[in-house]
């Protein structure tokens, strides 16, 4: 397993916290989420998806594997578990000056 980014850490730490601010805090004002073809743009969106997907349904990350996927590109393989989705997941990090400018969950 590769190094994982600061970033991609304290997005981890947020959610398991239930911390909001922190975890639209690791996002550029800009960035793109997409979970599954739902797509959301700049920190209003992923806060909006966050509310109904992410800490909003208590969910909890555990790291399974980091692979760079590209430049400041990685591929990241969770466990989550919470009040939504239950299983391990594939997201695809994209950083940009220290934070996520794009994120792709599949």
């Amino acid at each position: 397993m590769s190094t994982t980014p600061p970033v991609i850490q304290r997005f981890i730490a947020a959610t398991n916290a239930g911390d909001t601010a922190a975890f639209l805090e690791a996002f550029t004002p800009d960035a793109f989420l997409s979970d599954w073809g739902r797509d959301f743009t700049g920190r209003a969106g992923i806060a909006s998806w966050n509310e109904t997907d992410n800490i909003g349904v208590q969910s909890k990350f555990r790291l399974l594997e980091v692979e760079p996927n590209g430049a400041d590109a990685y591929r990241v393989r969770l466990a989550v578990s919470g009040n939504g989705y239950n299983g391990d997941g594939t997201m695809a990090f994209t950083l940009t000056g220290g934070r996520i400018s794009r994120l792709v969950i599949s």
